[in-house]
């Protein structure tokens, strides 16, 4: 039996001006690590002008200052660009929700309407049932506790999202370590990761048959 496991997922961040697109706020920063398997395979990341000044707090925070913007490429060209360059694929985010609206209301603003709404993991979920003895599921707390490497300046977008594909490549393996036998050498792709995060821990073993028994039966109809 041979599994296949060429799959490519886009972890992303954003920097931002505020929580919410419907509150007004826009991306500052945008960064994509791009994950195939168990290796990072590319990255991009870029600074965005969209004309919303970043609130003082947001600036301490970030570092990043509205001088800074002010020679940034427009969000739309930024937007488009990242369109251009990325072959459909899923999103893999810490806090999938709040990044994944800044995505769909940035590729809208970019008329680039087929790229807004990609299917999404969110690594918090997958960290509340993966580690429960962990102090919290911040991204700066988990990466302290798997003993990963500082990737750079925290709440800047692609140490962030760097941050986030080495969590997501560690959950991989804690998966295989608690799932192998259920698995049975099936490989965690998005599909099992996206059944686990909605389930409770208990059922994970259940939901990785079916997951090693889909594979079976998929690759015995080709």
């Amino acid at each position: 039996m041979t599994w296949k496991d060429s799959e490519l997922l886009a972890v992303v961040d954003f920097e931002t001006t505020g929580m919410a697109p419907k509150q007004g706020a826009r991306a500052t920063e945008v960064a994509v690590v791009w994950v195939r398997g168990d290796d990072v395979v590319d990255q991009y990341s870029s600074l965005m002008h969209t004309g919303v000044p970043i609130p003082p707090f947001i600036e301490r925070l970030t570092g990043i200052s509205n001088r800074m913007l002010e020679a940034a490429n427009p969000a739309a060209t930024v937007m488009r660009e990242l369109a251009e360059r990325q072959p459909p694929c899923p999103l893999v985010a810490h806090n999938a929700g709040f990044d994944a609206q800044f995505w769909r209301d940035e590729m809208l603003r970019a008329d680039c309407a087929a790229h807004a709404e990609p299917p999404r993991l969110c690594t918090v979920k997958l960290a509340r049932r993966l580690y429960p003895q962990a102090a919290n599921c911040k991204l700066g707390t988990l990466a302290s506790f798997h003993g990963l490497q500082p990737q750079g300046r925290a709440h800047r977008a692609l140490a962030d999202a760097m941050t986030t594909a080495l969590l997501w490549l560690q959950m991989r393996q804690d998966i295989v370590h608690h799932l192998g036998s259920e698995l049975g050498g099936a490989p965690v792709n998005f599909a099992l990761a996206d059944r686990l995060q909605a389930l409770p821990f208990a059922q994970w073993p259940r939901a990785a048959r079916a997951h090693a028994k889909s594979l079976v039966l998929g690759e015995c109809l080709l």
